[in-house]
């Protein structure tokens, strides 16, 4: 049975910063690119962040830019994100995903296993 657990979510104010985890077992992590992406109220669930299956390439999306910092240990079977200089828009449900192959699509449909999400609130 696989499993994606998130953690690290919790309420911030602008300008702080968060690690999100997300702790993968069920499956052989080393073989699966991760994203996290988010879904904010009333707003589509989108990619905010990927990184291949050996952990050589990254994406951030240009809303994010050099804010986030997406990073994983196959040793640990864990995918981070390093969350800086938050926004009031940087909040939402955060979900962790894997796709089995050397590297991410942006279309969550090509995702092959979810996380239940976790919630970043950054306040004013």
């Amino acid at each position: 049975q696989v499993q994606l657990v998130e953690s690290g979510g919790g309420l911030v104010q602008a300008g702080g910063s968060l690690r999100l985890s997300c702790a993968a077992s069920g499956l052989t992590f080393s073989e699966y690119s991760m994203g996290w992406f988010r879904q904010a109220p009333g707003k589509e669930r989108a990619l905010v962040a990927a990184i291949n299956f050996r952990g050589g390439a990254t994406y951030s999306t240009d809303s994010v830019g050099g804010r986030f910092i997406i990073s994983r240990d196959n040793a640990k079977n864990t995918v981070y994100l390093q969350m800086n200089s938050l926004e009031l828009e940087d909040t939402a449900i955060y979900y962790c995903a894997a796709r089995r192959g050397p590297t991410w699509l942006n279309s969550q449909a090509e995702y092959d296993y979810w996380g239940q999400g976790t919630q970043v609130t950054v306040s004013s």
